[in-house]
């Protein structure tokens, strides 16, 4: 009875191991890389791993090497599909091309959550992130 329940922890990625894989990070950061190894808490190691940034339909590449994540800060993981990998309507450019508007982006970002953080905890009585109880 036991085989016919579904992996629902860490153990359900050992079909993963030695397949491409693509990483979301809860910093918001995508990662692309060969899954070579995990343990219990889904801390993860990638290699041969880039980070993409996008804009659009634009994209770049940042060469990472071994990269080691920690299971907590993972959002998403899903399997790279080899076949259709090439077939993306994604445009690559210079990584100098990119990075002024996506530093742009970062900053608008963080404006916008810390508006939102000012008003949950003004008018809704929300803890501000990062406060006390929040740290390991």
């Amino acid at each position: 009875m036991d085989a016919l329940i579904p992996f629902t922890t860490s153990g359900s990625l050992v079909d993963c191991v030695d397949k491409k894989m693509v990483v979301m990070l809860r910093d918001g950061r995508k990662l692309i890389g060969v899954l070579r190894s995990y343990d219990q808490f889904a801390n993860l190691v990638l290699e041969d791993s880039v980070e993409r940034i996008h804009h659009g339909a634009h994209f770049a590449d940042i060469p990472r090497g071994v990269f080691l994540i920690r299971g907590e800060n993972v959002v998403l993981l899903g399997e790279v599909d080899l076949d259709l990998e090439d077939t993306v309507p994604l445009i690559p450019v210079t990584l100098q091309a990119v990075i002024p508007i996506h530093l742009e982006d970062l900053e608008a970002r963080r404006r916008r959550d810390a508006q939102k953080a000012k008003i949950l905890y003004e008018q809704h009585g929300f803890c501000r992130e990062g406060g006390e109880g929040d740290g390991y």
